[in-house]
């Protein structure tokens, strides 16, 4: 058989303008400096990395319950359209990102970014975030932040020191569109190219935060299964796409009756998951993400059962500017009139929270070996993911959700096929087999 992998990157892209700058020439490098290495300027102090210990679960799992609140309110005000099917984001590189800015942010704007990252959950919110980020890293996720700044603008020395303690992110002059994409391709592995196609003239400074992930299913899939079928995007129409199928997988998977979900893990390698959770009628996709609740799913999965399994191989792309869901959370300030006294001299307004995201499911690796039949496993469930279903990559220990997606349509690009079933209330739950224990399974409270 050959490995199935799952590559996820996206990046975080904060720009900032400057207003009616005040005091200027106290804080101005003169142009020559533009050449310099960033060592040689006073923005780049000596710095000492914050010293980590082990986290405690409790901790891992309070730091990963603030950043997965944040995660699931951004996903709450990100809608689907014809142009963006599928939504894809990282909560874990929105939290380090906004958790960055915070560093330089005072008074009401401070207090307005702590809430939103639900910093209270913490009682050292920016240790334990660094301590996290680094912990994953040491988990092959591969999480980069970067300061781009125009030459000519000097940051306070607090906000530096503490963005180097923090997330060990030091400050990098702006110089051109070209560096700044080499840098963004190369801390995701290339998956994320040419991410900038110019540099807005007014800007000042940038804060890029990348996160990129590389999974291999514990359980793996025949590509000689993988053939076409229908995935039911709504009661009326249906697309064809590549269904990749595991005749005898071993899955957590429980049906919450009460939410009207299926939910489903599907392990990697390395204390990382892959969560499924599919409404059984496509009218609940939103109602069902606005009461996702990760720390619950957890909760509520039961021991793996052998179940037949369909999963689309799927290539997703999103970009998306943040700054109208970031409104939406009470956030707005930012683009107005933030105080932000704390990075740099004079007023300072954030134009926009770019990010671009990509996910990749696909089939490569060795060459494939026998495989148990199909016709073997007609008396076993089946799990077939062939309906809108949100989905989550979290890392297993501490519960933070790396991405967080809604899968509308996994082939946007195929003709819309009328659906054979215009009643249809669940294709996965109507081929289930009556006796199956799994399907019996309810699961108290909220997913």
């Amino acid at each position: 058989m050959e490995n199935m992998k799952i590559c996820p990157s996206l990046l975080m892209l904060l720009c900032f303008f400057r207003c009616g700058l005040a005091n200027e020439d106290s804080t101005v490098f003169p142009d020559d400096t533009a050449s310099a290495s960033p060592s040689a300027h006073s923005f780049s102090p000596p710095h000492q990395v914050m010293e980590c210990g082990a986290l405690s679960l409790e901790t891992q799992r309070a730091v990963g319950g603030a950043v997965a609140k944040l995660g699931l309110k951004l996903l709450e005000n990100l809608h689907p359209g014809p142009e963006q099917p599928n939504i894809v984001l990282s909560p874990l590189s929105v939290s380090l990102a906004l958790a960055q800015l915070s560093l330089g942010a005072m008074n009401k704007t401070e207090e307005q970014l702590l809430g939103a990252l639900h910093a209270n959950l913490l009682s050292d919110y920016y240790r334990t975030l660094s301590c996290l980020q680094r912990q994953l890293i040491a988990k092959a996720i591969k999480v980069a932040s970067r300061i781009y700044l125009k030459p000519g603008i000097e940051l306070k020395k607090d906000f530096v020191e503490r963005s180097l303690q923090v997330f060990e992110s030091a400050p990098t002059p702006l110089t051109s569109v070209e560096d700044v994409n080499q840098w963004v391709e190369k801390a995701t592995n290339g998956h994320i190219s040419k991410f900038l196609s110019s540099l807005p003239p007014s800007v000042v400074l940038m804060l890029i935060n990348a996160v990129h992930f590389k999974g291999e299913w514990k359980s793996r899939f025949d590509p000689r299964f993988t053939a076409k079928d229908r995935f039911y995007i709504n009661q009326q129409s249906s697309v064809k796409v590549d269904m990749m199928m595991g005749s005898k997988y071993p899955l957590s998977m429980f049906v919450d009756g009460e939410q009207g979900t299926q939910v489903a893990r599907f392990p990697f390698q390395g204390n990382t998951s892959f969560l499924v959770v599919m409404p059984m009628t496509s009218k609940n996709l939103l109602t069902a993400a606005a009461n996702l609740n990760i720390s619950d799913l957890y909760k509520h999965l039961p021991s793996e059962t052998t179940m037949l399994v369909k999963l689309p191989k799927v290539k997703l792309e999103y970009k998306q500017d943040l700054k109208e869901a970031l409104t939406s959370m009470g956030l707005g300030a930012l683009f107005t009139g933030p105080d932000l006294s704390g990075i740099a001299a004079g007023p300072l307004v954030v134009s926009g929270v770019q990010h671009a995201s990509s996910v990749e499911l696909s089939e490569e690796g060795a060459e494939a070996s026998a495989a148990t039949s199909v016709s073997l496993v007609r008396t076993v469930p089946i799990f077939a993911v062939n309906m809108p279903f949100i989905f989550a990559i979290v890392d297993d220990a501490s519960q933070t959700p790396l991405f967080l997606g809604v899968v509308t349509n996994p082939n946007p690009g195929a003709t819309d096929e009328l659906s054979d079933d215009p009643e249809i209330a669940s294709p996965t739950i109507n081929s289930v087999p009556s006796d199956s224990p799994i399907l019996g399974l309810h699961a108290p409270g909220h997913v």
